[in-house]
């Protein structure tokens, strides 16, 4: 299934009536909450997702800032969002996907087969002239149920043993990779042996993916190419899962660490490694 869908098609979509479920996951480490962005104005018939509340359980103690959910908290949100088993789901924030991706990348995991991120999100919707809505959307009550197990995740111990055989990701920005500056968690650094790759560095100006010929280059001066087994982590499994996008759009297969720097950071028995190099 694609992973990406662009404005027009999407339009072409709404338009003619095809069934379509549209979530806006707007959120940002500065605007948690996106409720009143939403209401404000969102892609006709869109669906606010709350990803703090419903991507993540708060309730599980020791996995990072945003656990995964369970398989049936997941399914209690898909039906409140009105999904019904074979919908074609679209996801979109105001971050270039970057927030979406986290809804992309769980839909994808509880075995939702056509998830699509909006390729652009919604500035690429408004700078195409598609009109927006205001207030709420509440659909009638969808049927699918979450699944597990369509998306490879790796946890802790994997992640630390991951860059001996294989590559490990941080899609945080460089500064915070580096460990010049932590905003959030309680050490500054990253993971022993993983390498930067900021996630924003797989976006164009516009905040669309770059193509997939440059995300192979890409990443392939990181060491993940097919075949390489490759893991990605930010710092609460939000952003990562942005990077397991551009990574699966050039081809590379990539598991998830959920808890990220969050669980690692907060562990004093793990190790922390600061400055540009991954052995650091």
């Amino acid at each position: 299934m694609p992973i990406l869908i662009d404005a027009a098609e999407l339009a072409e979509r709404l338009a003619t009536g095809q069934r379509t479920v549209v979530l806006d996951v707007r959120w940002s480490l500065a605007a948690p909450d996106g409720t009143e962005a939403h209401l404000a104005g969102h892609i006709p018939g869109a669906v606010y997702v709350d990803l703090d509340r419903e991507l993540a359980d708060h309730d599980v103690v020791g996995e990072g800032r945003h656990p995964l959910p369970s398989e049936q908290a997941l399914t209690e949100a898909m039906r409140r969002w009105g999904l019904r088993d074979g919908d074609t789901v679209v996801v979109t924030d105001d971050l270039g996907n970057q927030s979406a991706a986290r809804a992309w990348w769980l839909l994808r995991h509880a075995g939702v087969a056509d998830v699509r991120m909006l390729d652009g999100a919604l500035a690429v919707w408004r700078a195409a002239g598609h009109p927006l809505e205001t207030g709420r959307v509440a659909p009638e009550p969808g049927d699918a149920t979450a699944r597990f197990g369509g998306m490879p995740v790796i946890d802790a111990d994997a992640a630390a043993a991951l860059p001996a055989g294989g590559v490990l990701l941080d899609a945080r920005a460089g500064e915070r990779y580096r460990g010049e500056v932590e905003p959030i968690d309680p050490r500054a650094g990253h993971i022993p042996g993983a390498r930067s790759a900021p996630s924003a560095g797989s976006l164009d100006a516009s905040g669309r993916f770059l193509p997939a010929d440059e995300l192979r280059e890409r990443f392939a001066v990181l060491g993940a190419r097919p075949g390489v087994t490759v893991g990605a982590y930010c710092g609460s499994g939000v952003t990562a899962a942005h990077a397991v996008a551009a990574l699966a759009l050039a081809g590379v297969d990539a598991a998830l660490y959920p808890g990220s720097w969050s669980q690692w950071s907060n562990d004093e028995t793990r190790a922390v490694a600061t400055g540009a190099a991954p052995a650091e």
